[in-house]
């Protein structure tokens, strides 16, 4: 998606957002214009939110911009978070996590009222897992033992790399698995969302099951298209 279209998108998603509400913050580069927005409208017309951000890179985002930046101990029921996505599906399900937050943005989303998601025309797929990796976060004490069991489950399970080579670790401390599947993709997100987190030591996947409430998807000639449930 060009920065262009972000913004679009990422515009409308702040729309939504009504003074007094506690707003999640998502993570990545779309979001980041979420964000942007959100400070933009609490300068231009005195907007007064409450922020939950899903990263430490969120929060600093936020706090950078002037936003009233909360913990979830503090606000947790959100009415309204906006987060990007990897793959959105017809049924408006997801994978998210190739940012490495997906653990703090699954917990901020089951705990919103709306979750707007905003992506590109690439991000949409008939079935998920046929674009992207699905991430799975793992305990460092139980990464081999996760791998092994999620090789059963999927085509290709790597332990995720950071961009020196050292292996990346999330804002809670975990490592991320990501798990490749073969042309057919996720037959069923639900149970391998099940499986995936029978496993010990996972303590998270990135398959977001009847969670998204409104898809914005950043389209050309300036448009927005939106899909609620």
């Amino acid at each position: 998606m060009s920065d262009r279209l972000k913004e679009l998108a990422a515009t409308k998603a702040a729309s939504y957002v009504q003074d007094g509400m506690v707003v999640g913050l998502g993570t990545g580069s779309t979001a980041d214009f979420a964000i942007r927005a959100l400070g933009a409208r609490a300068e231009e017309e005195g907007l007064e939110v409450q922020c939950v951000p899903t990263s430490d890179a969120s929060a600093r985002l936020g706090e950078s911009l002037g936003l009233d930046i909360q913990s979830l101990e503090d606000q947790p029921v959100i009415d309204l978070t906006i987060d990007g996505a990897d793959e959105v599906d017809p049924q408006m399900d997801l994978v998210k996590g190739l940012g490495g937050a997906l653990l703090r943005e699954k917990i901020v989303a089951a705990a919103s009222t709306r979750e707007v998601i905003i992506v590109d025309p690439s991000k949409v797929v008939d079935r998920l897992g046929t674009r992207s990796p699905l991430p799975v976060e793992v305990v460092p004490f139980a990464w081999s033992l996760a791998q092994m069991r999620l090789m059963e489950l999927s085509r290709l399970a790597d332990l995720r790399q950071g961009s020196t080579g050292e292996t990346f670790v999330t804002d809670n401390g975990n490592f991320i698995i990501d798990c490749h599947f073969d042309e057919a993709g996720i037959v069923n997100a639900k149970e391998l969302e099940l499986a995936v987190n029978a496993i010990p030591g996972v303590v998270e996947n990135g398959l977001f099951v009847e969670l998204a409430d409104i898809i914005i998807i950043g389209q050309g000639d300036n448009q927005v298209r939106v899909i609620e449930r």
